[in-house]
């Protein structure tokens, strides 16, 4: 599910440039021969809960990876649809205190929440809503998280990033015609008056 994401623009140049590293451990892979990674939840209710020790061994292999490999600090995240909100400033934060980051995912009705306990994971989450399983969050912390790296993003790219601005942006022709309407770019974009034009970009975040 990662593989074509994780090779293409931004992402895919930073990892063949060695500005970041991404590993993956399935804890299915430490399941002995036709045992489960799921069972059903104590006190009853729909669906299947992943077993807790089958992650701890998979974090147990990627900590000891990262002590391996001299890593400083490392901080757990888990994603949880009761997590706290995930936010640029976050990424930043993490992206600047943190030599390497565990993203924990799971499926189905959740994993044993006695993993988060032992590990004393922070739950994230990235925003108000369910999804099928923890790929896309994990997908959106390394896109986001890994921007704020040094070195990641080009140097144009770079000041796009800092830039406060708004999402109403437009390119040529200065006046689209659409369905016997013209639909025009707006004047001040096109006067060459910087101040004035950050002052519009501002107004119209």
């Amino acid at each position: 599910m990662f593989d074509s994401y994780l090779k293409e623009s931004i992402l895919g140049r930073a990892i063949k440039d060695k500005k970041i590293k991404i590993k993956f451990y399935n804890p299915i892979d430490f399941c002995k021969p036709k045992e489960r990674v799921d069972g059903r939840p104590y006190g009853g209710g729909p669906g299947m809960v992943l077993r807790p020790e089958l992650f701890l061994k998979a974090f147990g292999i990627a900590s000891s990876a990262i002590r391996r490999r001299g890593g400083k600090k490392t901080k757990i995240i888990l994603f949880s649809t009761s997590g706290k909100k995930f936010t640029t400033a976050y990424a930043k934060t993490v992206a600047k205190k943190y030599t390497d980051i565990i993203l924990i995912s799971g499926r189905y009705e959740g994993i044993d929440a006695r993993v988060q306990k032992i590990l004393k994971a922070e739950e994230i989450s990235i925003g108000d809503y369910v999804l099928t399983g923890g790929e896309l969050p994990a997908m959106v912390l390394i896109d986001s998280i890994s921007r704020q790296i040094p070195g990641v993003l080009g140097k144009y790219e770079s000041l796009e990033e800092e830039r406060v601005s708004t999402s109403e942006v437009y390119t040529r022709p200065e006046v689209l015609k659409y369905r016997g309407k013209n639909y025009k770019v707006p004047k001040v974009l096109l006067s060459g008056n910087h101040k004035l034009i950050e002052e519009w970009k501002k107004r119209a975040k």
